[in-house]
């Protein structure tokens, strides 16, 4: 058995537009920071035997903060990336809606077979490759507990795969920035222990929603 604690990165100013982020590399903004600081604070008397995180930008700034506090060093996972959305990143959803209608319209089926053109990924390869690489590092430490920082797309599949939910459809769980979700790898499967925890930003001004499509 293998305990899991995956955490979301901090806030950008790209989750406050709704800008599909996917897989270029944006800062955390000042409320991520401020999140990161107080994951840390929260953190720091409870260091994991490894931290890992996604090579991205805004989840490598989240790590080093845990880093600091636990004075070790994030491996970098490619793996724990969010997903592609191909010609989409960058952009808004407004527009989206103005320039690529026909795609917003077929990307609102949440379909998992379909890729966005110009190197977007599907939900059925973003599964595949988020599990692989939790499987491979669950195996590789069996016995330890683990920490990872990796982004919501990431953490949907995780929480779909533990419920045995279909991988489309609109997201069902909350992924607040910097929130805990403890799981367990055990037996070949993955097990949720404790989901959302974000009580250390209970005084912090309220998050956009994570339910009804945000772009990570």
């Amino acid at each position: 058995m293998t305990e899991l604690l995956f955490i979301r990165h901090g806030e950008t100013d790209w989750n406050r537009q709704q800008r599909f982020q996917g897989q270029i590399d944006v800062p955390l903004n000042a409320m991520g920071r401020a999140q990161a600081a107080r994951l840390a604070a929260r953190l720091a008397a409870d260091p994991h035997d490894r931290l890992f995180a996604s090579d991205l930008g805004r989840a490598r700034e989240t790590a080093q903060a845990l880093a600091a506090a636990w004075g070790v060093e994030p491996t970098l996972v490619p793996g724990l990336r969010e997903q592609a959305f191909g010609l989409l990143e960058g952009l808004d959803v407004p527009t989206i809606k103005a320039q690529h209608r026909t795609l917003w319209d077929e990307w609102l089926r949440h379909r998992g077979d379909f890729a966005l053109p110009g190197g977007g990924e599907s939900l059925q390869a973003l599964q595949r490759r988020v599990l692989a690489t939790v499987r491979e590092l669950a195996e590789a430490h069996r016995g330890a507990r683990l920490a990872l920082v990796t982004h919501g797309g990431v953490l949907d599949m995780l929480w779909r795969t533990a419920h045995g939910l279909p991988i489309e459809g609109l997201r069902q769980c909350e992924i607040p920035n910097t929130g805990l979700n403890r799981l367990r790898w055990q037996d070949g499967r993955l097990v949720i222990e404790h989901w959302g925890d974000a009580t250390h930003l209970e005084d912090l001004p309220p998050q956009p929603s994570t339910r009804a499509g945000e772009r990570e």
